[in-house]
């Protein structure tokens, strides 16, 4: 064969395949057999050896791996992953679809129902229709980039179809083992006596971070792609990106297997929730509930995101596995707001695929409405399947001489007696300035990732300098000497030299994460940003009144009532006043500050179509940044609609029925100065 004939083969060959690679999994529609895929994919690796230089980047037998990572770089998401807020019962989910009618009033209301499939959450980015990374969720903000295995993964397309995706996309989605790789695994670990893997998930999750991409790619795991983030996504509906994703060459729920579904009522959602938690079980890979979504993407934008997860959106799990159990004792944690959690001991027990020995009792009334007591058999499931509880006690297995539990009365820790505040369902140690879990907790939180990010000074670090005696506040940590550190067990001088050169440069953590590294009560990374950016700093927050801090946006009146209990505190003002003479930021920087005004106060923008200037999210922040409020959806109380090229029509036409402003972008910059 003539290089000409191979190069043209070549390509027909990797065409073909990749064309039955997407008959199989998105279409789940298979023209040949298995045996004949397997036949042409080694004539292709043939020619491929033969002639490399004609080696195509989307070939498929770049799936079959063989790169060794010895390393996973983190990466930070260029969108953070949220995680999806839990419903366990009916009443919550009404509960979520009644919140959406309160919230969006004026507009029809329609859902989308889809199955939660039980695996790894991972976001795949590809720039000109060519897979460029792949990045697990970490923590939301950071995670770790495996795109070498996740190459392996023959449902993910390395090159997408068609020609009109956007330049850049992001997909988000889940990878997941299938049942029968699953066995086929477990029976050859069997057969080399190795022990058997727990469960899919597990494995999964393990398989994606193992250093040879041989393997991963051995292991047969599957995606399905959910969502989708890009400036040029024309679909106003999520139902319809799904399908329009298909055709790009995502593996996304398929509607005619029910896989997902439009449902206009509560009964229809339950209805669907009905169906699948008898049917689970007859699918190839697990799933552990159902996802309810808006599924008009405007109105998702107006619902917008809480810190930990967007409002539109909403996950049922499946009532979990039990197990029984015997409760040998019950021990409790202090936390670092000085909250007293009950925790059970137990005989270990095998509980959807884990060694279950401590389950959570949650508070004083769950354990006296469980009449749960030491030396019960007490049934156990995994709420969510991730933290086991206690759910009911055997009674007919109850010894004769068993007597009600009875809570403590002061701390487990430092034996101040607790208080119990109206309306709460947790005992508190008051004692926030001695108790040492309270104090070590402050710390952890201080130091942590999305705080002060202070690499090196973990749990058990701070563990180590308060029990030594270095460190009892936050403050204390930038008095640290290398001397002190180098005199302590397992600190040698570069893990020091790195810990004081991270002290050093929290300095530079931006101040709406210094004020959330304080660990005010209710004060989490939204409430933070919004009190930031509203008094622009530290001094004007502490000095504020009960009706300025409830004038911010979001702030109300716990919130506010927990910042002025916060400043009036003696110790907590000696303390900032110790890390305001170290230097961190406690107000806006010249950056954040610059542009910042309250030119568009009182108006509300919708931003639609592609810019030039701006990307679509740096309009929305320059808008909120002068004033102004970004809605996701066209009402008689928007002020102007921003138009960009391809906008879609249906907002134009909502904008000029209702009398609503449309500017261009210029226009707009002209609107801010």
């Amino acid at each position: 064969m003539t290089p000409t004939l191979a190069q043209q083969r070549i390509s027909e060959l990797v065409n073909e395949l990749n064309e039955h690679n997407y008959k199989y999994y998105v279409l789940s529609q298979p023209t040949i057999s298995d045996y004949e895929f397997d036949m042409l994919l080694e004539e292709l690796k043939k020619l491929e050896e033969q002639y490399p230089q004609f080696l195509q980047p989307e070939s498929p037998t770049q799936r079959i791996g063989g790169d060794i990572t010895k390393n996973f770089a983190v990466v930070k998401h260029e969108y953070p992953m949220f995680s999806l807020a839990n419903s366990y019962s009916r009443e919550e989910v009404a509960d979520f679809i009644n919140r959406i009618y309160k919230t969006i009033t004026d507009e029809k209301i329609e859902f989308t129902c889809e199955l939660k499939y039980d695996g790894v959450a991972i976001s795949i980015t590809y720039e000109n229709g060519n897979l460029t990374s792949a990045v697990t969720r970490g923590d939301g903000e950071k995670g770790d980039d495996i795109t070498t295995n996740v190459k392996t993964i023959s449902s993910v397309p390395i090159k997408l179809r068609e020609n009109d995706y956007p330049l850049k996309i992001i997909a988000r989605g889940e990878i997941y083992l299938p049942r029968k790789s699953f066995e086929i695994i477990n029976k050859e670990r069997e057969e080399n006596g190795e022990p058997p893997f727990a469960n899919p998930r597990n494995t999964a999750s393990g398989t994606l971070k193992m250093q040879n991409s041989a393997i991963v790619a051995s292991r047969k795991l599957e995606a399905f792609m959910y969502y989708f983030i890009s400036d040029s996504i024309s679909e106003n509906s999520h139902f319809d990106l799904m399908l329009m994703a298909k055709k790009w060459g995502f593996r996304t729920p398929n509607p005619e297997k029910r896989f997902i579904q439009k449902c206009s009522t509560l009964d229809e959602i339950f209805s669907f929730i009905d169906f699948w938690n008898v049917k689970r079980f007859e699918l190839p890979f697990d799933i552990d509930g159902v996802v309810i979504k808006v599924n008009h993407i405007p109105q998702q934008e107006t619902l917008g995101y809480t810190a930990k997860s967007p409002r539109w959106a909403i996950a049922y799990k499946f009532k979990a596995e039990q197990a029984k159990t015997w409760l040998e004792s019950i021990s409790f944690q202090v936390g670092r707001t000085g909250a007293v959690t009950p925790v059970a001991n137990l005989t270990p027990v095998q509980l959807a695929g884990t060694t279950v020995k401590r389950a959570s009792l949650h508070n004083a009334d769950q354990i006296e409405k469980l009449d749960v007591r030491i030396g019960d058999l007490v049934f156990i499931e995994k709420g969510g399947e991730i933290i086991p509880k206690i759910t009911g006690v055997d009674l007919s297995k109850r010894s004769e001489y068993s007597t009600p539990f009875r809570y403590v009365e002061n701390c487990p820790e430092c034996q101040t007696p607790l208080i119990r505040k109206e309306g709460e369902a947790l005992h508190y140690c008051p004692n926030e300035w001695e108790c040492p879990p309270q104090l070590k907790g402050k710390i952890t939180h201080f130091t942590s990732r999305k705080a002060m990010d202070i690499e090196g000074l973990g749990e058990e670090t701070v563990e180590l300098f308060f029990n030594t005696g270095l460190i009892r506040n936050v403050a204390d940590i930038y008095d640290l000497k290398k001397e002190q550190l180098l005199s302590l067990e397992r600190m040698a001088e570069k893990s020091v030299s790195n810990l004081l050169y991270a002290i050093e440069n929290s300095k530079k953590i931006p101040f709406e994460r210094v004020l959330f590294a304080l660990g005010i009560r209710y004060v989490g990374e939204t409430v933070a940003k919004k009190l930031a950016r509203h008094f622009k700093n530290i001094k004007a927050i502490r000095n504020a009144t009960h009706s300025e801090l409830t004038q911010a946006e979001e702030i109300g009146e716990k919130i506010a009532e927990s910042i002025q209990h916060y400043f009036a505190e003696e110790k907590n003002n000696t303390l900032l006043n110790r890390l305001i003479s170290y230097e961190l930021q406690f107000s806006l920087s010249e950056e954040q500050m610059s542009g910042t005004s309250s030119k568009l106060s009182g108006l509300s923008f919708v931003v639609s179509g592609i810019f030039s200037t701006f990307t679509r999210d740096e309009l929305k922040e320059n808008i909120e940044k002068n004033g102004g409020k970004v809605v996701g959806s066209i009402s008689a109380k928007t002020n102007y609609l921003i138009a960009g090229e391809n906008m879609g029509p249906s907002k134009k036409e909502k904008a000029e029925q209702l009398g609503i402003k449309i500017i261009s972008e210029e226009e707009y910059k002209k609107l801010i100065g």
